[in-house]
């Protein structure tokens, strides 16, 4: 059996590990027109994929003609771990997917994700994994700069002892793609379809090495990539 070709693979959360960008945009649409800015679940979906609501601050209050505040953003995030923890699924195949990835690295996993950190631990505790990640969990909120910045994949490595350039990143946003491009890592695209996944050809732009459909699949992809570049 060939050595496992990364020293450590880097999970983003939100659309990778769990099935949570429908229930997120279900809230904001909810929010945010009821803030004066009418939005469909299918467009916040369109406008949030792969951001932070911070992030989108000066939007929201360009739109909304209401400034943004702590207040409001503490009650979004409120009612959206209402939706989560009541509707929250995997992404199918993820669970055992992290689990014969953490054994194939000896526990070298991390989960960065530009989500906070409350949410996050949420997440993958809905779907029993948070253990598997062994407190190596980061937030691009608690960096200098959040995706599409590298920060909070050069933290995870770090972390991790890792060079980033050894590393293997799996996002699906182009937001998260570039933000693993730019640490340096070999970054795999999640593809499975739908509206809340970049689709191959966005997530090639923007520099995804590898694109895949399903996460039942991946431990197999990562294994193979060595051969494969070598090809």
């Amino acid at each position: 059996m060939s050595p496992f070709p990364f020293d450590a693979v880097l999970f983003d959360c939100d659309g990778v590990l769990v099935d949570s960008e429908p229930l997120v945009a279900r809230v904001l649409a909810e929010m945010l027109s009821e803030r004066g800015w009418p939005l469909t679940q299918q467009q916040a979906g369109e406008i949030f994929l792969g951001k932070s609501v911070a992030g989108l601050a000066g939007l929201i209050e360009e739109r909304t003609g209401k400034p943004f505040t702590e207040a409001w953003l503490d009650k979004f995030r409120r009612q959206r771990n209402v939706a989560l923890e009541r509707d929250l699924t995997e992404i199918p195949g993820a669970p055992a997917a992290v689990r014969a990835i953490q054994a194939a690295t000896h526990g070298r996993i991390a989960c960065a994700s530009g989500a906070d950190l409350l949410k996050v631990r949420l997440q993958l505790g809905k779907i029993g994994i948070l253990d598997a990640f062994a407190g190596q969990i980061f937030s691009g909120q608690d960096q200098p700069r959040t995706k599409p910045h590298p920060d909070v994949y050069l933290a995870a490595a770090a972390a991790l002892g890792a060079d980033p350039t050894r590393c293997a990143v799996i996002e699906d946003t182009v937001t998260g793609a570039t933000a693993g491009v730019a640490a340096g890592a070999t970054v795999f695209g999640y593809s499975p379809g739908g509206q809340y996944h970049s689709t191959p050809e966005a997530l090639r732009a923007a520099g995804a090495h590898v694109i895949f459909e399903s996460m039942h699949d991946l431990p197999t992809v990562l294994a193979a990539y060595a051969a494969n570049a070598a090809a």
